[in-house]
């Protein structure tokens, strides 16, 4: 078996598994300022799929790519730490407001320059639980898709079989290269980073981030090219800018309310058999429990 290009989708999110206080505005939209960003985590079970693949077969590569604001490029930094060869930043103003109809038409011109023989995405990301933009790049670039991936069994002749994880069991398919696959959270999760890759690309960095450092980082630039990140734009893909961002989103929100709960009322219980018997007497009298 040759060496595998592969291409892993990730993609930066709002950490809303900790959600606090200050996570939303007052007009309802996610504060992102409030929240940490973090590797969206079904991202991070495809990214070991791919690492997987690139141990069993001699040659393989795999790169990260994102797409957002320059910050972004820390998921591929993150990518490098774990195995990861690389990655392409995709980034442009004109990005910005995409749904996952515009996102998935820029990620599949991107994708078209990059050339992979697979391409290994996460299920859903968790600032939006739509699962959609995997398959919908299958869909724009013409590939076969296998979706709820828990396990890439092995490729052999060009065909790649995949264990899935179904809401009743699982299965076991096959599908020609190249070919879109989505992991579900279920898989095995990431490895950890890797000290020697930490410390061989703690200093990569896309174009617009060295522009802001020090020297220093302008001579790592010109000395060891392969610290730098690209970073592609609209021009860079060939994109068709009435496809993108909001005039490319066809959906629209319509109403948002934001819930936020809120104690009326807490009682403080100590460890005795009274107070734990009592508290089981209210819960079962106000039919929360029985």
């Amino acid at each position: 078996m040759k060496g595998l290009k592969i291409v892993v989708l990730a993609k930066q999110v709002p950490d809303t598994r900790n959600v606090g206080k200050d996570a939303m505005k007052a007009d309802g939209t996610v504060n992102r300022a409030a929240l940490a960003a973090i590797f969206n985590p079904e991202d991070l079970n495809a990214l070991e799929q791919a690492l997987r693949l690139k141990d069993k077969y001699e040659g393989s590569t795999v790169s990260i790519l994102t797409m957002g604001p320059s910050r972004a490029a820390e998921i591929i930094r993150e990518g490098m730490y774990r195995g990861a060869d690389g990655g392409v930043l995709l980034t442009d103003r004109l990005f910005a407001g995409s749904d996952t109809l515009a996102t998935s038409y820029a990620i599949s011109q991107a994708l078209k320059k990059m050339e992979a023989d697979i391409i290994i995405a996460g299920r859903q990301a968790i600032d939006g639980d739509t699962a959609q933009v995997g398959p919908q790049v299958a869909d724009k670039l013409g590939l076969t898709q296998i979706t709820y991936a828990e396990e890439i069994i092995g490729i052999k002749e060009n065909v790649i079989t995949v264990k899935r994880r179904l809401e009743r069991g699982v299965e076991v398919v096959e599908g020609p290269l190249p070919l879109v696959v989505t992991v579900n959270a279920s898989a095995p999760e990431c490895r950890s980073r890797n000290a020697k890759a930490l410390l061989k690309f703690k200093h990569a960095r896309t174009a617009t981030e060295l522009q802001d450092t020090s020297e220093d980082y302008i001579d790592i630039k010109n000395d060891r090219p392969e610290l730098v990140i690209p970073e592609w734009s609209v021009v860079d893909v060939d994109a068709d800018p009435k496809e993108l961002g909001l005039s490319g989103s066809p959906t629209k929100v319509k109403k948002i309310e934001n819930v936020v709960f809120t104690a009326k009322e807490s009682k403080v219980l100590s460890d005795n058999d009274e107070d734990i018997n009592e508290l089981m007497r209210t819960l079962i009298e106000s039919h929360t429990i029985g």
